[in-house]
């Protein structure tokens, strides 16, 4: 898998200058450095899971936001960028990689640990948001949803989710997770599933 640089620098301790053939590697795309201190094996580029690979570049981590939820089928849109949930860092981040972007936003600490799961691609494992996690995480960072009419043009017109898959997700989890966040929008939201409830 990924190799840091104290490993790097033994396998080319052969070599006059380490270092010098690192940067020649580097160059003819022999080995890709994801950032620093982040090195690949440039022959096995596609081999690698950029989901995996999300949490070496920055964490403790897990995949949420966008990136899950088009993973889930519950935006339209197809995700480049893989967005995760970085624990009690009070900063966003953005590392900009030759296998593409990450993006890592802030999460407080009492939402972190649940709503998480361990997938695998390319026999590499990685955890990943639930589909009600990657929402409740979604929510968190957007600003200026003060009422139920403005919750609803969010998720129906701004993030083109389908009504139906959104009353499918587990309630329960959702109502477990919503008071972690402590955000006016939750209760808007826990209010909105009750109304819907009670229409079904």
């Amino acid at each position: 898998m990924h190799k840091n640089h104290q490993t790097i620098m033994h396998e080319l301790r052969d070599y006059a200058s380490p270092k010098a053939r690192l940067t020649r590697m580097i160059k003819s795309g022999d080995v890709i450095q994801v950032r620093q201190g982040i090195f690949l094996d440039g022959k096995e580029k596609n081999a690698y899971s950029l989901k995996s690979l999300a949490a070496v570049i920055y964490g403790p981590s897990y995949i949420s936001f966008e990136y899950a939820l088009a993973h889930y089928g519950l935006i339209p849109e197809r995700v480049q960028a893989v967005t995760s949930a970085a624990y009690n860092k009070n900063k966003n981040r953005h590392f900009s990689t030759p296998l593409g972007d990450f993006y890592y936003y802030y999460l407080p600490a009492a939402v972190f640990p649940y709503g998480v799961v361990l997938g695998s691609e390319n026999e590499q494992s990685y955890l990943m948001a639930t589909p009600e996690k990657a929402l409740c995480d979604m929510l968190y960072k957007t600003r200026g949803i003060g009422s139920i009419k403005a919750l609803r043009a969010l998720l129906f017109e701004d993030w083109r989710m389908e009504r139906e898959a959104l009353l499918s997700l587990d309630r329960e989890s959702i109502m477990f997770l919503a008071p972690l966040y402590k955000k006016k929008i939750f209760r808007l939201l826990l209010k909105w599933l009750e109304g819907e409830a009670n229409h079904a």
